[in-house]
């Protein structure tokens, strides 16, 4: 599951996309359907690998027999146009938030619609839990997709099987450790590479075909149907499996924002799905003629012998593309929960002055590489990997029809006559998939489900503090009329600026109250600044800032930014004209207020979460790097809060 891979992470949309209305202009059509076949489509891309030889050898083996060979075939190939092709790419696709997709993005877009509402709450909690359930995906897609591909090597070269896991987890620190590098450069190949993959895996398939034509038939319903009437308890167990044809399904939404709906629509009809519903009937067409193919790997045994090892190397290659997607991903989705307020504040590094998006984040790298390595190393094989795989695609594939639903009903209006049907259909087929991947919690399952609760109670929990937080401050905070009338006329005012940051546009910032209570002055300009982060992934850089005269050389300042933005406040504040003086660095102080929490028996959260918050928020990324202030110019000034 890929979730925001290329997502941009600047102020500046990416290329092609209207500023205004987020959405991409028509030329370039082409060049950006082949760019979307190098990051959109590697999860989906490499799930030939697996996905087909678990069905049948997985934990649940079937029957190498007619029925059940055309049964799989048929349920992968509707599988796709049902959840891939009618749900993401025809309907959801369509709920753009400024251009943007995703579960983040989607979220800040319904909940916008549904704040009034009793259970937007609700809501609120599915969203932020499919953001939860990504970063355990996001652990195990690397380690799945590289496992399985590497794998190859034992079929192609068995005297080399042994080599397996340490060329695999020699292959994942590398990916790992050219992230602080940035991949713009290897992001040039990434095209060029997926489209000789797909070209190779639908002639494999094509030449399968061919020998065994009368697979063909297993695009007709009616043999999924056959399927679950003569064998229904084997074929709702095969949906764990055959799910796993689908993973991935997530990234065409949340690349939207990259490329536009049109060309990843363009690339997935006309070229993807093709070649992945050729492949997939080519691996069954060899199961007719050779049924052991399917104890070893259909994939690898579609290919000649002498051209196996080739094709090793070729899968390798995009199996780390995919992986390279979701770790980008990973990066993204943390940015924009960062500015959401749903995460603390990390260092992130740009690694390019140039390509939009190519950001860093050494903490969720190096979080992402350990557990990678040591979830290869735990379950060894790509077969057992692939319990754990599922439970996190299926769940989010349902929290996402669930906010369809709140898209339908309270964004585009639709008439309940359409929409009830078409919602009974997603949930029927995403309920399917999920409940059929809950059997597989004790082989694997519980850890992306235990990796999802964990990040969830961290995000839920800072988010909650973050406001109590928020509150107790303005309990406290003095109202600024109050405040100027008193204390600029008996205060000493000393030449320059002084910005006191605060995170509420309202009443005095506790810095400034510290400033005037130990130092006893006052600068000739003060302003009091707040960033807000908006509901829309951009916001116009020409009306970046909202300025209020307060009287006595005092302003008040609002800069606001989108969830897809990095806050530059000094850059920010260059552009500001109308507030005297233009800003100069040299001549601005910036005020800080260090905030340590004091745990209470206060209404609001239990014990131990006020004590994760506090950690949290001892462990937090300065504000000083954080909105990029120069490092010379910044005073923090301490203060105790109960909350």
């Amino acid at each position: 599951m890929s979730v925001d891979q290329t997502a941009a992470a600047s102020t500046v949309p990416p290329a092609g996309l209207d500023p205004e209305t987020g959405h991409h202009h028509s030329d370039g059509m082409l060049k950006l359907a082949f760019g979307a076949i190098g990051i959109v489509f590697g999860d989906i891309g490499t799930s030939p690998l697996y996905a087909f030889r678990e069905t049948f050898a997985g934990h649940h083996k079937l029957a190498l027999d007619s029925a059940h060979i055309m049964g799989v075939i048929s349920l992968m190939f509707w599988s796709m146009m049902i959840v891939v092709t009618v749900k993401y790419v025809i309907i959801i696709m369509r709920a753009d938030n400024k251009g943007e997709g995703g579960s983040l993005a989607l979220l800040a877009l319904v909940s916008g619609k549904t704040k009034t509402r009793r259970w937007s709450k609700g809501i609120i909690l599915l969203g932020v839990f499919a953001t939860a359930l990504f970063y355990g995906d996001s652990m195990i897609t690397p380690a799945v997709s590289v496992l399985s591909a590497v794998e190859g090597l034992a079929v192609a070269a068995p005297a080399f099987g042994g080599l397996v896991l340490p060329i695999v987890i020699v292959i994942l620190i590398a990916l790992f450790w050219v992230q602080k590098s940035g991949t713009a450069r290897i992001g040039l190949v990434f095209g060029p590479i997926m489209l000789v993959y797909f070209s190779v895996i639908a002639v494999l398939g094509i030449l399968s075909i061919v020998q065994t034509p009368g697979v063909l038939w297993a695009l007709s319903p009616h043999f999924a149907v056959e399927f679950f009437l003569i064998d229904p308890e084997r074929a709702f167990l095969a949906l764990g499996s055959v799910v796993l044809a689908v993973t991935g399904a997530e990234a065409l939404y949340a690349d939207m924002g990259h490329f536009g709906r049109k060309p990843i629509g363009l690339s997935w009809l006309f070229f993807v799905l093709p070649a992945l519903i050729l492949n997939y009937m080519g691996q069954g067409a060899l199961l007719f003629r050779d049924g052991q193919a399917a104890l070893v790997s259909p994939f690898y045994n579609l290919a000649p012998e002498s051209l196996q090892l080739p094709l090793v190397i070729l899968a390798t290659m995009a199996a780390v593309i995919a992986s390279q997607a979701v770790i980008s991903g990973a990066f993204s989705v943390t940015q924009q929960a960062i500015q959401l307020g749903f995460i603390p504040r990390l260092r992130i590094e740009h690694t390019s002055a140039s390509t939009e998006g190519q950001i860093y984040i050494p903490l969720v790298n190096g979080a992402l590489m350990v557990m990678v390595i040591l979830l290869v190393l735990f379950f060894r094989t790509s077969s057992n990997l692939t319990s754990a795989y599922g439970i996190a695609v299926t769940g989010a594939m349902f929290i996402d029809t669930c906010l369809l639903g709140v898209v339908l009903f309270r964004l585009w209006n639709w008439p309940k006559i359409a929409a009830i049907p078409l919602l009974a259909i997603f949930f029927t087929v995403d309920g399917a998939y999920f409940a059929a991947n809950l059997t597989k919690v004790p082989a694997g399952g519980w850890f992306p489900l235990l990796v999802g609760f964990i990040i969830f109670t961290f995000l839920t929990t800072w988010s909650k503090g973050r406001q109590l937080m928020i509150d107790r401050m303005h309990e406290a905070a003095m109202p600024i009329k109050v405040f100027i009338g008193s204390a600029a006329s008996s205060a000493s005012r000393v030449p320059g600026t002084a910005v006191f940051m605060t995170s509420t546009a309202d009443g005095v910032p506790h810095a400034l109250l510290h400033n005037l209570k130990h130092n006893k002055v006052l600068h000739e300009r003060v302003i009091l600044l707040t960033v807000k982060i908006v509901g829309q992934p951009y916001w116009p850089a020409n009306d970046r800032a909202v300025r209020e005269e307060l009287g006595d050389g005092f302003h008040r300042l609002v800069l606001r930014y989108g969830f897809m933005e990095d806050a530059d406040v000094p850059a920010a504040l260059r552009q500001v004209h109308n507030c005297g003086a233009d800003f100069k660095m040299m001549d601005t102080s910036f005020f800080l207020s260090r905030q340590t929490l004091l745990a209470s028996d206060k209404p609001g959260m239990m014990i131990w979460r006020e004590k994760l918050f506090a950690w949290m928020l001892r462990n937090a990324e300065s504000a000083m790097e954080f909105f990029r202030l120069p490092t010379n110019r910044v005073v923090e000034l301490g203060s105790q809060i109960e909350i």
